[in-house]
């Protein structure tokens, strides 16, 4: 008999990477993938392209005041949540797998005492909903150690294969070559995310002198290129600067360190690459990126620096002779390469398949 999944995720990447990593696990195993999320998210794209069928229901935002907002909550959520009941009355799931946002929250008050409920937090803080699902089941899985989450079980976060099997150093100098970086030089790549970050561009770019003097080549996806211009010399190593990069992968590949944001998708990636990293957290949220980036620094992988603190002084002065130690950037590659699963979508598949075998 075909095991009938639904997967319940979008409005980030954060949500919907690891459920698309999650589903192609699953698919491959022979299980039948249903994905529910609303009209507003990047799943109403990334899903379909990812092959996948897709359910819509109206969305919940969770007002954090009091106000009208939440005033009409209880009406949107009775609204989404019966929705969802009509989603697994068509689909007719053997399990249903939260990953968080929106969409989760009429997802498992639906699948309440229905069917078996399996919870991912993709953060290390985890989110409301996220604390919602967790009280109705013991299938939880976290994506960083020491959640605080009721039978929270250390998965790790789910991400693509072409990234968890990336071998860096084999694909060095072609990923170089590729985006038009010298095959021999000190690399630093920089990212925001697709949209850029303000700080570090300008720290970065304005440190260019600085990295050019010391013989390091930079790759640096700004979003924004405009805030990225560097002060560039004849002769300089190459400073590229891209507004995005489809294949991160070729950007790891490249890298022998990494400037980021520290979202949980970042961290993970960054650490199972083995790819020594600064992570800059964004500084507005609850806190949850430094969370996140919390047991990679802390065991010598990667450095983690304030928002406000990075400046092209300390680019210059602290991450420059960092990018020149070759024994130090190994040291912290080891480190990082070993405090994150490379395996979280098989860990939360066999998780998965285990709830819908112990029935709800």
């Amino acid at each position: 008999m075909t095991l009938r999944v639904l997967l319940a995720g979008g409005g980030t990447a954060g949500h919907t990477s690891p459920l698309l990593a999650t589903a192609d696990v699953l698919r491959a195993r022979g299980a039948e993938i249903t994905c529910l999320g609303t009209p507003r998210g990047l799943e109403v794209s990334l899903i379909p392209e990812a092959g996948y069928p897709l359910e819509l229901v109206p969305p919940v935002p969770l007002p954090r005041r009091a106000g009208g907002e939440l005033a009409r909550l209880p009406v949107r959520l009775k609204r989404s949540v019966a929705a969802t009941r009509e989603v697994f009355d068509r689909v007719e799931p053997d399990v249903v797998v939260g990953f968080g946002g929106y969409v989760a929250v009429p997802a498992y008050l639906a699948a309440r005492k229905r069917l078996p409920i399996v919870v991912h937090e993709g953060n290390a803080r985890p989110g409301v909903a996220n604390k919602l699902g967790s009280r109705y089941t013991t299938h939880v899985a976290t994506s960083f150690p020491d959640t605080a989450l009721p039978h929270a079980t250390f998965t790790g976060l789910p991400i693509r294969r072409q990234i968890a099997e990336l071998d860096r150093r084999a694909r060095q100098t072609e990923a170089r070559r590729e985006l038009g970086l010298d095959a021999d030089r000190p690399t630093l790549v920089v990212t925001g995310g697709s949209q850029g970050a303000r700080r570090i561009n300008h720290g970065v770019s304005g440190a260019a002198r600085e990295l050019a003097d010391a013989g390091i080549q930079v790759l640096h996806m700004a979003g924004r290129v405009e805030e990225a211009v560097p002060d560039r010399r004849a002769g300089d190593p190459p400073y590229v600067v891209k507004s995005y990069l489809d294949r991160i992968e070729l950007a790891y590949a490249a890298a022998d360190f990494i400037v980021c944001r520290a979202g949980a998708n970042t961290v993970t990636e960054v650490a199972v690459t083995g790819l020594p990293a600064a992570f800059v957290p964004l500084p507005i949220g609850n806190g949850e990126q430094a969370l996140n980036a919390h047991p990679v620094v802390q065991a010598g992988g990667a450095l983690l620096v304030d928002d406000d603190a990075f400046t092209d002084r300390w680019v210059a002065q602290a991450l420059v002779p960092v990018l020149l130690d070759r024994d130090r950037l190994e040291q912290m590659s080891d480190a990082a390469a070993h405090e994150l699963p490379r395996d979280a979508d098989r860990r939360l598949a066999d998780m998965v398949m285990a709830a819908a075998d112990q029935g709800a």
